[in-house]
Parts: structure tokens; C-alpha cells; sequence
């Protein structure tokens, strides 16, 4: 189960994160994962509860983004999501491609954080969302 250190990682590094931004915990975590990448969602998940426990991410959301495979078909000379892993062909021309755009991605794109710096009133419930891409987390 891979999916345990994946999980270790993705912990580590929104961990560092909030900790960067001063925040006291975080609600949310937001991963992009093409199915292609290797991880069981659902294992995925299960695994990041168990290491978030103790952590500023205790109680917090993973939410995953389902990321389609692409391929680029030379003849079409375009891009197209394809239905499922086990046929790489062009959906309009039937023509075999590898050259795969999307589908292997394993990125944490957002956290939401409390924001114990705000000076907003109820600080605590004020969240902030990051947009900006993490560091690319290792399988």
C-alpha cells in the first residue's frame, strides 16, 4: 500500500505550508490525481486520516480531483480525454496514440487554511485558499 507514504508526504508538505502561513490547522487539502498515477483513491484516503491524526491536518478534508487521460493524436493534431485506461486511440479517428498529455499527475493544488493572523473578527473561521502549485510530492 503506497498510498501510506504518498499520504505521509501530502501531510508533510501542507504541514510546512500552513506552518509557513502561521496558521493554527487546516480544514481542506486539494489534490489533483490522474488515473494513471498508480493511487487508489479510496486507500488514498484512508491513509491520510490515519497520518493526519496528531497533526495540524487532524480533521481535515482531502479532497481529490479526478484527472481524465489525454492523449494528442498527430492526425487530428489535437488533444482528447479518453473513456477509461485501456484503449489508447483517438476517439475520432481511431488512429493509436502514446503520447499522453494528462492522466499522471499527482499535485497538491490548495490548501484551506484558519488564519490565526487575520485581523478579521472570529479569525479562527476566516479561510484562505492557496492557489498556487506545491512542490511535486514523490510515489
Amino acid at each position: 500500500m503506497h498510498e501510506l507514504s504518498i499520504a505521509q508526504n501530502i501531510v508533510e508538505v501542507a504541514d510546512a505550508e500552513a506552518r509557513r502561513l502561521g496558521a493554527a490547522s487546516v480544514r481542506a487539502v486539494y489534490l489533483a490525481v490522474g488515473r494513471l498515477s498508480g493511487i487508489e483513491p479510496g486507500a488514498l484516503l484512508f491513509s491520510y486520516e490515519l497520518v493526519a491524526e496528531g497533526t495540524r491536518l487532524a480533521g481535515s478534508r482531502l479532497v481529490i480531483e479526478d484527472i481524465p487521460i489525454a492523449i494528442h493524436c498527430a492526425p487530428c493534431d489535437a488533444t482528447h480525454d479518453l473513456p477509461g485506461v485501456n484503449r489508447f486511440r483517438c476517439p475520432v479517428c481511431d488512429t493509436p496514440s502514446g503520447d499522453i498529455r494528462r492522466g499522471r499527475e499527482l499535485d497538491l493544488t490548495g490548501l484551506e487554511v484558519d488564519d490565526d493572523r487575520s485581523t478579521v473578527p472570529d479569525a479562527a473561521d476566516h479561510a484562505v485558499m492557496l492557489s498556487a502549485q506545491a512542490p511535486e510530492i514523490s510515489a
